[in-house]
């Protein structure tokens, strides 16, 4: 089992071992929703293995994707900081997972050991903070081409990790949510990338080839 979980990487390795020895383990299969947007939220999940579809409504009624999540990220970090908390999306298993979760009564006996946990918290609830600001801005003054271009670097780094191709297994509806635009537009974009050789695509799935042009062209 790995235990290079993003939320974990600022403490020490005994820290590390003693949280990840008291996490429940849990399994979710394909379609599974892990929680619904305003659920009660009261534990924090360390994805192990899969990849899990965050989505959120919108005050129109319509549904958006905010972003996939793979092995070493975490969602719920709120969840067990603040007891009146409530899940701010809804996350479906777009294959099957494998999480290990960690309750806000556990996390409050262990920061009593272990106070470095509250800034760990804190810096990870930071840098999403950062990371949607960044994609805030790019949604104002960035063209369209490219946000959907950088929603697939982020995907290939999600799906492929460090390796030079990436199987990218996400519908094209799906992609064009998360760049905020049309599905025509992001297929317009996605047939344009395989007409350069960039990426591959069939059905259910995008695969990227050379990821070195994919982040070329997404600045």
């Amino acid at each position: 089992m790995t235990t290079d979980f993003e939320i974990l990487r600022g403490l020490g390795e005994s820290e590390r071992r003693e949280i990840i020895a008291s996490c429940t383990p849990r399994r979710f299969k394909r379609r599974e929703i892990l929680c619904h947007e305003g659920d009660p939220g009261d534990c924090l999940h360390l994805i192990k293995s899969g990849r899990l579809i965050v989505r959120v409504a919108t005050p129109f009624g319509n549904i958006a994707t905010l972003t996939i999540l793979g092995p070493g990220h975490s969602f719920g970090e709120l969840a067990v900081v603040d007891s009146n908390s409530r899940r701010t999306a809804t996350v479906e298993a777009v294959e099957n997972v494998e999480t290990l979760t960690f309750s806000r009564a556990q996390m409050t006996v262990l920061r009593q050991s272990y106070p470095d946990i509250d800034q760990v918290i804190i810096s990870t609830l930071a840098a999403q903070v950062r990371r949607l600001s960044a994609q805030v801005l790019e949604a104002l003054y960035l063209p369209v081409e490219t946000r959907v271009v950088r929603r697939l670097v982020d995907l290939a780094r999600v799906y492929g990790g460090s390796s030079s191709i990436a199987e990218i297994r996400l519908n094209q509806d799906d992609l064009a949510s998360m760049a905020g635009t049309t599905r025509a537009t992001a297929n317009k974009v996605l047939r344009d990338l395989q007409q350069r050789n960039i990426l591959a695509l069939t059905r259910g799935r995008i695969t990227v080839v050379d990821r070195a042009a994919l982040v070329r062209s997404a600045r």
